[in-house]
């Protein structure tokens, strides 16, 4: 049998541990996969002394791991450490460019220096893999750039964060408010202390991004997302986007045009009868469409120590293999300089007032939205009590620059109680 491939573990956390079992468990099976063995050889993590359910005696150990990305006996450097600079970047980039082979679950690196590390990584003629930074568990890159590959990509979408997934599902199955979830969220461990990065739509911003880069052939363009978090969602839209058929999910959605690449990660109302619409709990689902396959979709766990760890060693295996695909399926030096559109494609609405309850209010957010050129398609006025009245709108197809302007107009008005509540209608 063929040399084995040698493995240092950068970081012993859940996914890292988790790597650990997977080849100590399954080492025949991944040798008769690979054609070779698939040992690990070294690893470094913060504290040695830390028991983490796994014995580690038979492996060197590097409490910097910058010698474990320099050390001779390790030909694939997997960076489980996380951070978008620091030893996590510093580490990655001395091993590509000792020609060692990287494979990272690190989302925040790659979508910051993604471009750099692919340059690198070829540059030395070695790999550099990241399925467990998109969507855990779920083989998506895989996907765009080996079964997809003879497609034009024309949209990815999907919802990539199973926390916020978690939260929207429990808000609207319980009635329960965001806050009250939330707390249980971190209770059951779904959700961080502090669940900013998740909540606030970074976490899933930064798998859109490589998603997007890889999907159209682009360098990584983090900074132009448009993101949004779902700490604004009312219980309130829950219900009433369940009462027209809809469910509100965390999507993020990437097109390509000819004008550019359209990028937003926000919360949006999808049809309750779509895939994405009876997505729940903590799962996550990828929609691919291209233009000799149509939509593919892929659903399954998005985080863990399992899904993430497996797809780590999926990278590993075909690293195992002689496989060495470039990072974004395009070699870096051809990756397209990211064109962002000027605007979003039209769409429906779903639009919330809450008017003083007396004759002619509707009629003013009427004739206001009509004169901006916004059309309606459905309206309903929610059963109340009392001098305030919230009424729902549901628009046929419109800009939302057009959109904005116009709602400013009938937020200024004195039937308007509080400022309008806009959401995006997703075709999906």
């Amino acid at each position: 049998m063929s040399n084995p491939l040698r493995l240092g573990v950068a970081g012993l956390g859940t996914v890292g541990t988790g790597v650990v079992k997977i080849v100590q468990r399954h080492g025949d099976l991944l040798a008769s996969r690979c054609g070779r063995p698939v040992e690990i050889t070294a690893v470094s993590a913060r504290s040695r002394s830390k028991d983490r359910g796994v014995d580690l005696s038979t492996y060197a150990w590097e409490d910097d791991p910058m010698a474990l990305a320099a050390r001779d006996d390790v030909d694939v450097f997997v960076e489980l450490m996380g951070g978008e600079n620091g030893p996590a970047l510093d580490a990655a980039t001395k091993a590509l460019q000792d020609g060692r082979h990287v494979v990272s679950a690190n989302k925040a690196m790659l979508a910051r220096h993604g471009q750099k590390l692919a340059l690198a990584a070829e540059k030395s003629g070695v790999s550099l893999r990241f399925e467990a930074a998109v969507a855990g568990g779920i083989p998506v890159v895989k996907a765009l750039t080996e079964g997809l590959a003879g497609n034009q990509i024309t949209r990815v979408m999907g919802v990539m964060n199973g926390t916020c997934n978690y939260i929207l599902t429990e808000m609207e199955r319980t009635g329960r408010a965001y806050g009250d979830v939330l707390t249980e969220a971190q209770q059951l461990g779904y959700a961080e202390a502090d669940p900013t990065f998740d909540v606030g739509g970074f976490d899933a911003a930064q798998k859109l991004a490589l998603l997007a880069a890889t999907a159209f052939g682009s360098q990584v363009d983090y900074d132009g997302l448009d993101i949004e978090g779902i700490d604004r969602v009312n219980l309130a839209d829950i219900e009433h986007a369940s009462e027209l058929g809809y469910r509100i999910k965390l999507l993020g959605v990437a097109n390509n045009s000819s004008d550019g690449v359209d990028a937003r990660m926000k919360p949006c109302l999808v049809p309750e009868n779509s895939a994405i619409g009876k997505l729940e709990g903590v799962t996550n689902m990828i929609v691919i469409e291209g233009d000799s396959i149509g939509q593919v979709v892929l659903s399954g766990p998005g985080a863990g120590e399992g899904p993430t760890a497996s797809a780590v060693l999926g990278d590993i295996t075909d690293i195992a293999r002689g496989l060495n695909i470039p990072a974004f399926g395009v070699p870096a030096d051809r990756l397209k300089p990211a064109k962002r559109a000027a605007a979003s494609p039209k769409a429906a609405y779903y639009l919330r007032f809450l008017l003083t309850d007396a004759p002619g209010a509707l009629a003013r957010v009427a004739t206001v939205l009509g004169e901006g050129g916004i059309s309606i398609d459905r309206m309903r006025q929610v059963q109340h009590a009392g001098p305030q009245a919230p009424v729902l709108i549901v628009t046929h197809d419109t800009v939302r620059s057009t959109l904005d302007k116009v709602l400013q107009v009938i937020a200024d008005l004195d039937v308007c109680l509080a400022p309008p509540v806009a959401i995006r209608i997703e075709d999906v």
